[in-house]
């Protein structure tokens, strides 16, 4: 099931702690959605290293669309396995 945050309008560090909030919050087998003004690069590592995969979309000028999901279930609808974890 898709869960979404939209951090665009938060000024750092709040789209960065609202986002690792809401991955704590998942229940197992869902996945979150993110809409962020900006491209979040420092939360890619942070990501990967708690055992989450990503993919990130980017539909117009200071608009990005982030998956995320744990790495150990299969991508959410419309991600390819291979798209995981790209930037």
């Amino acid at each position: 099931m898709e869960h979404y945050v939209d951090v665009s309008a938060l000024e750092p560090p709040e789209p960065l702690e609202v986002i690792l909030d809401a991955i704590a919050d998942l229940p197992p087998g869902d996945y979150l959605k993110v809409r962020h003004r900006r491209n979040p690069m420092p939360l890619y590592p942070m990501l990967s290293d708690m055992g989450y995969a990503y993919a990130m979309s980017s539909p117009g000028p200071g608009h990005f669309e982030i998956l995320i999901w744990p790495r150990d279930m299969p991508p959410p609808p419309g991600v390819t396995p291979a798209s995981g974890n790209t930037v």
